[in-house]
C-alpha cells in the first residue's frame, strides 16, 4: 500500500490494563517515560493514507506497545450501507499494524453525499438492528476479525425507538457475533441529557461482551430549557461521577483493557499519563474485589 518500507509487526493482544489514545506529540515523551502504558489507541482515519510522517512514528510505537484501533468514519448505521472505499482503507489500516483490538460506533455520519462531523443517533428498532448487524458482518467479513461496537452519547431519543439500547446492542452482538465497547462516559452523558439513571443502565448492560472501555471527560451546559446538558467533548480529566460508574463496572467484570480519551485541548504527556494510572488504580481495587466476589459466589 506504499513504496515504504514497513516492518512486520507480529500481533499483540491488548493487555488488561489501562491504554491512552495516542497523539503523535507525546511520542518521545511516552517512549521515554519510566512508566510503561498498557496500550496505545489510534483513530483508524488518522492513518489511511499511504505513508508519511505519522505512519513514521506510529511505526516504532506499534513496536513497543500493543495497538488499539478505533474507528470514527465507518458510519455503520449509514441507510446506504458501508462505503466500501472507506472499508478497504480502514483494512489496510488494520492489515498494516495487526491492532489488538478494532473498534467502531453505533452510529451514523453520512447520507447521500453528504459527510457529517458528528457521531448520529439510529432509532432502536427491528429494522434497524438487522440493517446494523449485516453492516458489521460485512465489515468483520472483510476485516477477518470481530470488532467491537460502541454505546452512543446522545442528546436526544427517538420516539420510534421501540428497544431498549442495552438490549438492542446485546442483539446486535449476538446476531453478529461482534464484541462491545462500553464508554461509561458515554452512558454518563447520555443518562443526564436523557433523564434515565445511569447505574440502572449498567446493571442491565451485557457486560459479559464487553471487550474494552472508553473513559473521557465531558463539558456542562444547559438547554433551552436551563435542564443540565453534557457535551462528549474529550477536552479535560474524567469526572468523578464517570470513576465512579467505571468502578461498578469493573466490580462486575473484572479488569478490562480501559482507555484514557482526550483528542481536544490535549495537555502534555504526564496528564494524560496520570488519568491512566487512575484507572489502572481503580481497575486493581476493584478487580481485586470482583476475585474475591467470584471465590465466595
Amino acid at each position: 500500500m506504499s513504496n515504504e518500507k514497513t516492518a512486520l509487526l507480529a500481533p499483540r493482544q491488548i493487555p488488561q490494563r489501562a491504554g491512552a489514545g495516542f497523539k503523535t506529540a507525546h511520542a518521545d515523551a511516552i517512549l521515554n517515560d519510566d512508566y510503561e502504558i498498557g496500550f496505545l489507541e489510534v483513530h483508524a482515519e488518522n492513518y489511511m493514507g499511504a505513508g508519511g510522517h505519522p505512519h513514521r512514528i506510529l511505526t516504532r510505537m506499534r513496536r513497543d506497545f500493543p495497538l488499539s484501533v478505533h474507528g470514527v468514519g465507518l458510519s455503520i448505521g449509514s441507510p446506504r450501507g458501508i462505503d466500501p472505499g472507506h472499508l478497504e482503507r480502514l483494512a489496510g489500516v488494520v492489515e498494516r499494524y495487526e491492532p489488538g483490538l478494532v473498534s467502531e460506533h453505533l452510529a451514523w455520519s453520512t447520507h447521500d453525499d453528504a459527510y457529517y462531523n458528528d457521531l448520529l443517533p439510529l432509532p432502536y428498532t427491528e429494522e434497524t438492528l438487522a440493517h446494523i448487524a449485516n453492516h458489521i458482518d460485512r465489515v468483520q467479513n472483510r476485516l477477518k476479525r470481530p470488532i467491537l461496537l460502541e454505546n452512543p452519547s446522545t442528546y436526544v431519543a427517538f420516539s420510534e425507538s421501540t428497544i431498549p439500547e442495552t438490549i438492542f446492542l446485546d442483539e446486535i452482538a449476538r446476531k453478529s457475533g461482534c464484541g462491545l465497547l462500553l464508554d461509561v462516559n458515554n452512558v454518563h452523558v447520555s443518562a443526564t441529557n436523557n433523564g434515565f439513571d445511569a447505574l440502572s443502565y449498567l446493571k442491565s448492560f451485557p457486560l459479559e461482551r464487553v471487550g474494552e472501555i472508553h473513559l473521557a471527560g465531558h463539558a456542562e451546559d444547559v438547554d433551552d430549557t436551563g435542564a443540565p446538558l453534557l457535551i462528549d467533548a474529550h477536552d479535560r480529566p474524567v469526572d468523578d461521577a464517570v470513576w465512579a460508574l467505571y468502578a461498578f463496572v469493573i466490580q462486575k467484570t473484572g479488569p478490562l483493557p480501559t482507555l484514557i480519551e482526550w483528542d481536544n485541548d490535549v495537555p502534555e504527556w504526564p496528564i494524560l499519563k496520570r488519568e491512566a494510572q487512575l484507572a489502572e488504580e481503580i481497575m486493581n481495587r476493584e478487580g481485586e474485589r470482583f476475585l474475591l466476589g467470584s471465590r465466595h459466589g
